[in-house]
């Protein structure tokens, strides 16, 4: 991961969470958010993960998007 990107994802806030509703509730808003902005922060809440891990959701999001992962951690992923 470039430098930074490293830093400007360690210092955002997160601006999508994903809940019961699923990935495809925020497959536009993360395409758009992306668009405006170098990195951004997703938050993959309990309902959403049930019994996959949030890596495999983060990149299942990534792939629905057409974004990058720049990092997963916990239950939260970062998107370029």
């Amino acid at each position: 991961m470039a430098k930074n990107l490293d830093k400007l994802a360690h210092e955002a806030d997160v601006t999508v969470w994903v809940g019961k509703s699923g990935l495809d509730a925020v497959v536009d808003e993360l395409k758009d958010q992306v668009h405006d902005r170098d990195v951004v922060k997703v938050k993959f809440l309990r309902a959403a993960r049930g019994s996959q891990d949030t890596e495999a959701l983060a990149e299942e999001l990534a792939e629905k998007a057409s974004v990058d992962i720049v990092d997963v951690r916990g239950n939260t992923a970062v998107y370029h």
